[in-house]
């Protein structure tokens, strides 16, 4: 059997791009008898190299949700062969006609249907999501199999979509670089941190900056916990140079809180390297989450994997995947979230409590449980 993978996301600079490595690098851990062709653009080609014999990759330079992704990639995939495809996400081109499997992380763009949820301009947003809805829905019906993030996930693909859930298999996903031992390049921590300006003990948040995200009230209740208990931290948010953050980070909101004051109290570092997030997520005294809206989350189960205390909205999937692991707030309460990182930080048996929790949380999730699921799917939909 010959199975393959639109890899063209590839890389660690978001959470697609992960998962299809971390699938990959699991899966060539354990298949002995099966063909994986991986398709790669040119700016990831060189990030993987096969070490099991049984997998190759090829190049399709083709951007995703452009045009030449409907035009173009079907051919190139047929060229293969393959007997069976699995995307990643749901971007498949609507003239692609052959069996394949299907992973949808979230239907982000269903629970926000106007321009809220994104900075883009409301035309080319409403022109997107447009597109968006008739490729997601072809993909989701024409697919032999779909793989959901979470069981919130799921219970949305069934209730917004019409998919039977007998068509859908929850996988969860797993922390990253447990595996790896990072060297700390600088060979002094202290250093590190400076690099990226944090001065002060800090808490922490690693994601996007979409409105979704909510960051404005992140910020609301940073300002509130510095006029009730006295800011003698940075709150650091680390996430990749976009549109969003932009426009975080040009806000009054942002400008105001670092106004006056020799050392920023609110920092953003921008994209950083996995070591540098490493180091953050074991310096931080805790890791905040504000989100409205989550398929999975995967930051927060990062941060707990690494010992660090979380607290977190109770939106979406995220008390399905942290579970008793975390102190929830009202995300839409800057006086609630303020508040709980005052008691997370001044609360040393609670921090103890959420650590404990954690441990037995993370036993529920696991790559290589993940890739044997996927690797089970795909051969009872060529079998």
């Amino acid at each position: 059997m010959k199975i393959g993978i639109d890899a063209r996301m590839w890389g660690s600079g978001f959470g697609i791009g992960r998962y299809i490595q971390q699938l990959v690098l699991h899966l060539e851990k354990i298949e002995r008898e099966h063909e994986y062709v991986l398709f790669f653009k040119k700016d990831n080609w060189r990030e993987y190299e096969p070490k099991n014999p049984c997998f190759k990759k090829v190049l399709a330079d083709i951007h995703w949700y452009g045009w030449e992704e409907q035009t173009k990639l079907t051919k190139i995939f047929q060229q293969e062969r393959v007997d069976l495809m699995h995307f990643p996400h749901w971007n498949v081109p609507l003239s692609y006609r052959k069996p394949f499997v299907l992973t949808i992380h979230d239907l982000l763009l269903l629970h926000y249907p106007d321009e809220s949820a994104s900075t883009l301009n409301p035309l080319y947003y409403k022109f997107k999501h447009l597109a968006y809805k008739s490729v997601l829905r072809h993909a989701a019906g024409s697919a032999r199999h779909i793989f959901a993030t979470s069981e919130y996930t799921k219970h949305d693909i069934v209730g917004m979509l019409g998919v039977s859930a007998d068509k859908i298999q929850v996988t969860y996903q797993a922390p990253f670089g447990l595996e790896h031992s990072y060297e700390n390049k600088s060979g002094n921590e202290e250093t590190t941190l400076s690099v990226h300006g944090i001065q002060k003990p800090f808490i922490l948040y690693v994601g996007a900056a979409y409105p979704h995200k909510n960051l404005n009230t992140l910020l609301k209740a940073w300002d509130v916990y510095g006029e009730r208990y006295g800011n003698l931290r940075q709150l650091v948010l680390v996430g990749k140079e976009d549109f969003a953050y932009k426009n975080l980070t040009d806000s009054e909101l942002f400008r105001g809180l670092n106004r006056g004051v020799q050392t920023k109290q609110v920092l953003y570092t921008g994209f950083v390297s996995d070591a540098d997030l490493d180091l953050l997520y074991k310096k931080a005294e805790c890791f905040v989450f504000p989100s409205l809206y989550e398929g999975f989350g995967l930051p927060p189960l990062e941060a707990m994997s690494r010992g660090l205390p979380v607290i977190s909205s109770h939106a979406g999937s995220i008390p399905e995947i942290l579970g008793g692991a975390a102190s929830y707030v009202d995300p839409m309460s800057a006086d609630q979230m303020a508040d709980a990182i005052h008691r997370v930080l001044s609360d040393s048996d609670l921090r103890y409590e959420l650590r404990q929790a954690a441990r037995s949380e993370l036993l529920r999730y696991s790559w290589d449980t993940l890739a044997g699921i996927t690797r089970n799917v795909y051969l009872d939909q060529t079998g």
